[in-house]
């Protein structure tokens, strides 16, 4: 009975191997397939549903997401089905939540305090849309835009008369027209440049981004772009209606801001060149504070040109209705400044005078001891610049060993610098970010952006102008796309535990910090693409995602595009949202494939403009 019961118990052994072997190879098999059909379904043409409607990934056509363009002629602009969310009224078409006029006039006027940034309490945030005029259009493509744009989308005819001789812009017919003239440049902006050029070099790749204080309507950015110079172009909101929404309707680089009490939202050492053509910024005033700020966003090496007063007053002082002891006075105020500064003056010529920063401070100790003021900053933190109030001190430079050294570390000519390790990272000044998580950020982006060619196809055939990356981490994205025609406005989130933006200035590129529970400075559709990496998961805990998702509606395009990059959770919640917000959306796979936790969520904002009234 014994050797009966061992040979069954071996034969029950053997039958049990041979089910977990059988059950094992099943779900390998299983899972194997799983995995292919998830990777054909994410590369191939197979079709998502989008409420009612399909898109297939890779499909320019793409029929769930309109990428398709609408003009005059061929749209029908009745209103939409109603949603959760409904529309503004049109007096809100231009909205500006930060700098809204209405609020500002209960800020005090003194140093401009009511034109800085005065952001509306939870309580007071429309639930709204933004509705485009009745009339909007879709703006004329780059390079055509940058002399061109719709007088309906931009209704606003003062600087068309105010800078008539000026050369501003004109009215033609339905029509802008910027003739690239200015009021310190009435030959035009290339003329101006070229007067630029002969007394600094800017085509040689030394200087690739640039500060425009007071920008107008910002074609001196503009045409310094035929030049590979980026230029961050910024203007108050104020009498001269809208001068920044023209500048972005151009696809010019521009953002609402003013120089008043507080830092300018940029990292020290961030510009190659900063510009004043008769902003009106009283560089003589406050014992020099404007000046100073200049200096800590300037690069070591950096130029500052001014033009308009008090610079060739012994010409324009009648034009200026100030006296010449005035204007005398202001000049020698200003150089002052610049001398305790250690800045040399490089040239004045005409209309034109250059300063230079130097490349290090081991020269100016000596200086600083005859003037004594401005003292150097004590306990600084240099790019510090979101609601930081601005200092009369200098901000110190990172320290050299020769005079010959650029302090913080020489940045290398245009184009290379797009790829060249940052001198943030070389030094390790940036934690957790090393010389090969540089390059391994750049090869994932560069990945990334052939998902992205695919699942968006007008993103890199010149659909797109006005670019904004909300989470810019170190600058992947903009490098990324630095062969195509258009430009990123790089948002770092203003968290000095994880300040990258400094990198995103070394390498060639624009940006600013933000906090993303607020309103973005600038006026509604300014942005044809709109990416974000994470930023619902870094978010979703700190404000109402929902309030992130109007402001996103409020500064894109009517047909511009979202690209979020998020776990499938916040996705879900974002989604659900966006249904509610005249979008349509579809949420795909990550590019290694379906096993990945992290989705893409791709949005196409609906075109739809506001009913014109009759009392309207």
């Amino acid at each position: 009975m014994a050797k009966e019961h061992s040979a069954t118990s071996k034969f029950h052994q053997m039958e049990s191997k041979r089910r977990r072997f059988a059950w094992i190879l099943c779900v390998s098999g299983l899972c194997i397939l799983f995995y292919a059909i998830g990777s054909w379904q994410s590369s191939s043409g197979v079709s998502y549903k989008v409420g009612c409607r399909s898109i297939s990934p890779g499909s320019a056509s793409a029929a769930g997401l309109d990428f398709q363009a609408h003009h005059p002629g061929g749209f029908n602009r009745t209103s939409l089905a109603t949603t959760d969310f409904p529309a503004c009224d049109l007096k809100y078409s231009e909205y500006t939540p930060c700098q809204d006029p209405r609020r500002a006039r209960k800020f005090k006027k003194m140093m401009l305090k009511y034109r800085e940034r005065h952001c509306p309490k939870k309580n007071e945030l429309l639930h709204c849309l933004i509705p485009a005029p009745p009339k909007y259009k879709n703006p004329f493509r780059w390079p055509r835009s940058r002399d061109y744009a719709w007088y309906d989308n931009i209704p606003h005819r003062e600087l068309s008369i105010e800078k008539a001789v000026q050369n501003w812009i004109q009215v033609e017919d339905d029509r802008f027209r910027f003739p690239g003239g200015g009021t310190m440049f009435p030959r035009g902006a290339d003329a101006y440049i070229d007067d630029i050029d002969a007394l600094v070099p800017l085509s040689n790749g030394d200087i690739r981004t640039a500060l425009d204080t007071g920008c107008g309507v910002a074609s001196w950015g503009a045409y310094l772009l035929n030049r590979d110079i980026l230029t961050m172009s910024f203007a108050p909101r104020d009498s001269h209606e809208a001068q920044v929404q023209f500048a972005l309707e151009r696809g010019v680089p521009a953002i609402i801001g003013v120089m008043a009490t507080e830092r300018i939202p940029y990292p020290a050492r961030a510009f190659d060149m900063a510009h004043c053509s008769r902003c009106l910024i009283p560089w003589n005033k406050y014992d020099g504070l404007y000046l100073i700020e200049v200096d800590r966003v300037l690069r070591p090496g950096g130029y500052w040109i001014l033009s308009g007063p008090p610079i060739h007053w012994k010409k324009y002082y009648k034009g200026w209705e100030r006296t010449q002891d005035d204007l005398r006075q202001e000049q020698y105020e200003i150089e002052d400044v610049a001398k305790r500064l250690c800045w040399k003056k490089v040239v004045e010529k005409g209309d034109l005078a250059i300063w230079q920063k130097p490349i290090n401070h081991i020269e100016c100790v000596q200086s600083w001891k005859v003037y004594r003021t401005p003292h150097i900053c004590i306990n600084d933190s240099p790019d510090s610049a979101w609601y930081r109030k601005m200092e009369t001190c200098i901000t110190p430079l990172p320290d050299v060993t020769s005079p010959e050294e650029v302090a913080g570390g020489a940045l290398e000519k245009w184009p290379e610098r797009a790829f060249a390790v940052p001198p943030r990272i070389r030094s390790g000044s940036v934690p957790g970010i090393t010389v090969q998580k540089f390059h391994e950020d750049n090869d994932l982006w560069k990945e990334r952006l052939e998902n992205y060619k695919q699942i968006v196809p007008p993103l890199t055939k010149g659909w797109y102008r006005n670019v904004m990356d909300m989470n810019s981490n170190l600058g992947g994205f903009a490098a990324a796309l630095v062969k195509y025609p258009l430009w990123v406005m790089n948002v770092v989130p203003a968290d000095p535990a994880r300040d990258t933006l400094g990198v995103i200035y070394e390498r060639g590129f624009i940006g600013t910090y933000h906090d993303w529970c607020e309103a973005f400075s600038t006026y509604p559709r300014t942005y044809d693409l709109i990416h974000a990496d994470g930023v619902f998961s870094i978010y979703q805990h700190r404000c109402d995602i929902s309030d992130i998702l109007l402001e996103l509606d409020r500064i894109l395009r009517p047909e511009g595009t979202v690209i979020l990059r998020d776990t499938m959770d916040v996705l879900a919640k974002v989604q659900s949202i966006t249904q509610r917000m005249r979008w349509k959306s579809q949420v795909m796979d990550h590019e290694s494939g379906s096993f990945n936790p992290e989705k893409i969520l791709v949005a196409v904002k609906t075109y739809w403009t506001a009913q014109l009234t009759q009392q309207q």
